[in-house]
């Protein structure tokens, strides 16, 4: 059977369902300067749910989302906590790991606004605030290869791994399409090829539809061949979106069909495809990953057991 690990959900619907408030444009960031308790109880949840790897809420810990001003007076702290807030959760069940969130430090699918030195700076502040608490990186919705390696550069030197997650273009045209490209419009094979480069102990897929996810999954497992790195997928339940927007510029609706049981479905063709990572991301609370836990229990080996 294949052993597989199952990741946490997206952090905001989680925090919304254990009764945080949260607005734009701090977003995930709000219920850590007003609400902590539910940052804790929501990866609490996702790991009661099976979840093995869950990820810091530091996603919106960002000028992006906190302004510059703020961030520059709060955002150690705020990293800190949230690396903090993840390590108290998992440290409740032996067996699981907290990933440090590295998102993109200058805004999520808008790959054309990255600024490298900018990102550089704010994302140092995220590393030396999670170091203590993270037993991995997670460099997650990655527009770009460009992005991908910048961020990546912000953690050598650590002793914990890296681990690099794309963001893919997943509009319509690209959902019936067998050749994925990152929203940058670049290639799959060679974001994969950066990702190694780069150091990267596994190579993710998250934050876009299910339907652009198995393919992009095939090609990484093909670019990877016999090398030791693990393929992941969680993809968001979102609605058809416009990547102009940012991926939090606007509140998204969520799709009926991904359901814990619809979005559960997914996960076989993923795996099929070379995946052993597997999770959600925008959309996919503790519900389903609680139903990924239970479907995969029945058919393969899961980390942790």
């Amino acid at each position: 059977m294949t052993r597989i690990t199952l990741l946490d959900g997206g952090m905001s619907r989680e925090l919304q369902r254990q009764g945080a408030t949260l607005r734009q444009p701090e977003w995930s960031a709000l219920a850590l300067m007003n609400e902590p308790d539910t940052v804790r109880a929501a990866h609490a949840a996702f790991i009661a749910a099976g979840a093995r790897v869950i990820i810091a809420n530091s996603y919106a810990v960002v000028p992006f989302h906190l302004g510059d001003a703020r961030f520059r007076d709060q955002g150690a702290a705020l990293a800190d906590l949230a690396g903090r807030l993840a390590r108290e959760a998992a440290d409740e069940r032996p067996g699981v790991r907290v990933a440090g969130a590295l998102p993109p430090a200058c805004g999520s699918y808008i790959p054309h606004k990255f600024d490298p030195e900018a990102a550089s700076g704010i994302l140092a502040v995220l590393v030396r605030g999670m170091e203590p608490h993270v037993d991995l990186w997670i460099a997650e919705t990655m527009s770009s290869i460009e992005e991908a390696t910048v961020t990546a550069a912000a953690v050598r030197g650590s002793a914990r791994p890296l681990w690099i997650s794309y963001t893919l273009r997943d509009d319509a045209r690209a959902r019936q399409s067998d050749m994925p490209v990152l929203r940058s419009g670049e290639r799959v094979a060679d974001a994969v090829r950066a990702a190694i480069d780069a150091g990267a102990e596994a190579v993710l897929f998250n934050c876009s539809q299910p339907e652009v996810m198995e393919a992009a999954t095939r090609i990484a497992a093909e670019v990877i061949g016999d090398r030791a790195i693990p393929v992941g997928v969680y993809a968001n339940a979102f609605d058809d979106r416009h990547d102009e927007d940012g991926a939090n510029a606007v509140l998204a609706g969520t799709r009926a069909d991904l359901d814990p049981e619809g979005y559960g479905l997914w996960a076989e063709r993923w795996i099929d495809a070379g995946a052993t990572l597997i999770g959600g991301c925008c959309g996919i609370n503790a519900p389903h990953i609680k139903r990924l836990d239970d479907h995969l229990r029945q058919r393969h080996d899961l980390d942790g057991d």
